[in-house]
């Protein structure tokens, strides 16, 4: 056995270096979800996989013939896991793990939600917001854009309490910005 404290790869780099295809769809998933590199499509896509063969082996096991407890508990602790982080549907199966895809993971990453709930303008931005500390989660500051975020806390995002960001009057402030955007556009149609 290995030292339990010791840091391992979270990921694994594709077989094949150049396949025209899997570059252009990772620096797809870059620009969409503002990712800094493909190491973290990589280490979604890990994640997915992990689930993806948890669910292939326990459905062999259901088809072969009696189910034991260890199974169904196993089954239910996957299937609550993906359900609490908002990744699989109430109703989800087994099957509904098979057909998931790497947008499902990356759409559950803090930096993402954090842009999807108006803090910020960009995704880049997310991510620099949350690296600096502006983004607190529960009112907890979070500095990781890559935290998974449970179906719970994605209601709870806002900015940290001692961040400038807090302060109405910040330029940065995403509903500063539009009320800019808006006055601009009015002024602009006013002197038309």
């Amino acid at each position: 056995m290995g030292y339990p404290g010791k840091n391992r790869k979270s990921y694994e780099t594709p077989k094949h270096p150049w396949q025209k295809e899997r570059i252009a769809g990772e620096v797809d998933f870059i620009k969409t979800y503002g990712l800094r590199n493909k190491k973290e499509v990589w280490k979604a896509h890990i994640i997915l996989k992990k689930y993806r063969q948890a669910a292939m082996r326990l459905l062999a096991e259901t088809t072969k013939g009696e189910v034991s407890t260890h199974i169904k508990r196993e089954t239910n602790d996957i299937l609550t896991r993906l359900k609490k982080y908002g990744i699989l549907s109430e109703e989800g199966s087994l099957d509904d793990v098979l057909a998931l895809e790497v947008p499902s993971i990356l759409e559950r990453r803090l930096q993402t939600q954090a842009h999807k709930q108006g803090i910020t303008r960009t995704k880049r931005q997310a991510r620099q917001f949350v690296v600096h500390g502006h983004v607190a989660v529960n009112g907890c500051k979070i500095t990781v854009p890559g935290y998974m975020l449970t179906k719970d806390e994605e209601m709870h995002i806002s900015y940290y309490t001692s961040s400038p960001l807090n302060s109405e009057d910040h330029p940065e402030r995403q509903e500063k910005v539009i009320q800019t955007v808006a006055l601009e556009t009015t002024n602009t149609t006013q002197e038309e």
